[in-house]
């Protein structure tokens, strides 16, 4: 079956690619492992020369790939330029840092010495998902190549045109061939790349039951996985806030790309005082928010999903959460059944049970929530199958900083929307995933730390 690149917006067919064949995926594999026994020995001078071309190309050619990002995804072309400068951030972070963060590390024992060594593990497959096309690949790229392994992506089927590209940037600048290489394939053929022998560790971004069945596949054939899954983030806002300024930072942080990331807001947790205020100002706000063609209209907030089957499917969920007795306080929403196009909605009167209590929705709705007192905010923050990220909104810092520490979360951000940052983990807990991106600790994933032990010398 072809691999289709689809213009959202138009719903018109831009490109269409044959996937690999099983000798050109066994050629793919070839390079990567010959690529990888000469990589593994380059310097750290010599990996952060490249990765820093890396980086100036994606600054420099800034509009070429944010085009490619918004004709395939429909993200607004503004933001998607801001998707190619966050990439090139972390190619000069990692270029910058990864010989600090992977320093050979002296351990005091009773050898004359004993010390833990970083060293690349090989060909690690990341298979990446839609959203964030370039940011989610480069995020894993970066500190995967500086660390020594390479790289095999196995990108979302319908953005075939930004995981080329992604390959080109690394050609282009001078990675050695084989150093990182994109394979179009579906997702049948992801367990096959997985249990290849010269396949050393997989990282999936993506949703829960891919997440599963990737971590299965990995873990019969003893592989490490790092999982970054799904997110049903709080926004939880306390009573003594200005109930207008944070509203509105509540609409920004609900579409976020539309609201197709995970670490958009997803559920608001009002204090009880100010609530009917704040959902009055939420939604005024979220009714602003313009739309338009991402590639052609430079000021609008937010564009259509990414393909129609995914707004039908939000669509429903919508349908199925209100007649289980949720309330459609704001109704936007598909306007047109056969285009992605979705306005945004609230959904409040949740309850236990209901659809929109434990599911995720990818997609400009939000999930309005009361609570008593903040001790109560913090329990429905909680009471979520997922952990990936959240917010506190609260003039009272210190209290926010304690009451963050009780949110079950990879991150909680106090009075700012929740943001990925080179210098910072990024990762979940519960079924949001498990392992770590970005930081010291992301480059440490994909690693043997080696304990190295040195005896007295023998005469």
């Amino acid at each position: 079956m072809p691999i289709q690149s689809l213009n959202p917006y138009t719903n018109t067919v831009e490109k269409t690619f044959e996937p690999a064949t099983p000798q050109e995926i066994e050629e793919t594999l070839r390079r990567a492992d010959s690529a990888f026994q000469t990589w593994r020995t380059t310097s750290f001078s010599q990996r952060s020369t490249l990765m820093q071309r890396a980086g100036g190309e994606l600054a420099g050619n800034t509009d070429y790939y944010a085009r490619l990002i918004s004709l395939e995804m429909g993200k607004p072309l503004a933001q998607a330029r801001g998707e190619i400068h966050k990439c090139a951030t972390v190619c000069h972070y990692y270029a910058q840092h990864a010989e600090e963060f992977l320093r050979e590390e002296d351990i005091r024992t009773s050898a004359v010495r004993s010390f833990i060594s970083y060293e690349p593990l090989g060909t690690i497959l990341a298979v990446m998902p839609w959203n964030f096309p370039f940011w989610q690949v480069f995020r894993f790229a970066a500190p995967a190549l500086m660390a020594g392994n390479v790289g095999l992506l196995k990108h979302a089927s319908n953005v075939p045109q930004c995981a080329l590209a992604i390959q080109e940037v690394f050609d282009k600048v001078g990675f050695p061939k084989g150093c990182f290489q994109s394979v179009l394939v579906g997702s049948k053929e992801v367990e096959q790349l997985i249990k290849d022998d010269r396949v050393k560790a997989v990282t999936l971004t993506g949703s829960e039951g891919a997440g599963a069945k990737v971590a299965s596949v990995a873990g019969n054939e003893i592989k490490k996985t790092v999982l970054e899954l799904g997110g049903s983030d709080a926004f939880v806002v306390l009573a003594d806030v200005d109930v207008e300024a944070v509203a509105q930072k509540a609409a920004s942080a609900r579409l976020i790309n539309t609201g197709q990331s995970c670490i958009a807001a997803k559920r608001f947790i009002l204090e009880k005082p100010i609530a009917e205020a704040f959902l009055a100002e939420f939604s005024k706000n979220m009714q602003k928010k313009r739309t338009g063609n991402p590639l052609e209209d430079e000021d609008i907030d937010y564009g259509p999903l990414a393909r129609v089957d995914l707004a039908r499917e939000l669509t429903h969920q919508v349908e199925r959460s209100v007649a289980a007795g949720a309330r459609l306080y704001l109704q936007g929403g598909q306007p047109d059944p056969d285009q992605a196009l979705f306005h945004p909605t609230i959904l409040t009167n949740i309850e236990r049970g209901n659809p929109a209590y434990e599911e995720e929705f990818f997609g400009p709705v939000a999930l309005v929530f009361i609570a008593e007192d903040a001790e109560d905010a913090i329990r429905i923050a909680n009471d979520s199958p997922f952990g990936l990220g959240g917010s506190i909104w609260t003039k009272d810092i210190t209290r926010g900083q304690e009451l963050a520490k009780q949110v079950e979360a990879g991150a909680v951000f106090v009075n700012t929307i929740v943001a990925s940052d080179p210098a910072l983990p990024f990762g979940g807990v519960k079924k949001s995933g498990y392992g770590r991106e970005l930081s010291y600790l992301g480059i440490r994933e994909f690693v043997n730390q080696k304990t190295i032990w040195v005896g007295e010398p023998q005469e």
